[in-house]
């Protein structure tokens, strides 16, 4: 599945920065961010429930 989004410059640049750094193409980067940033808000969100 592909997905298209756009990035500010800014964000692109990081991005681009982190993915050179860790000697990682940039999609794997990208999935590997977005996948921990869902895994914490559904964390997040399991927390705030069993908190009510």
């Amino acid at each position: 599945m592909s997905i298209f989004i756009s990035l500010s410059p800014e964000v692109e640049a990081q991005l681009y920065e982190k993915a050179a750094h860790e000697g990682q193409d940039i999609s794997v980067v990208a999935v590997e961010l977005l996948t921990c940033i869902l895994e914490w808000e559904l964390q997040d969100s399991e927390e705030v429930f069993a908190g009510i």
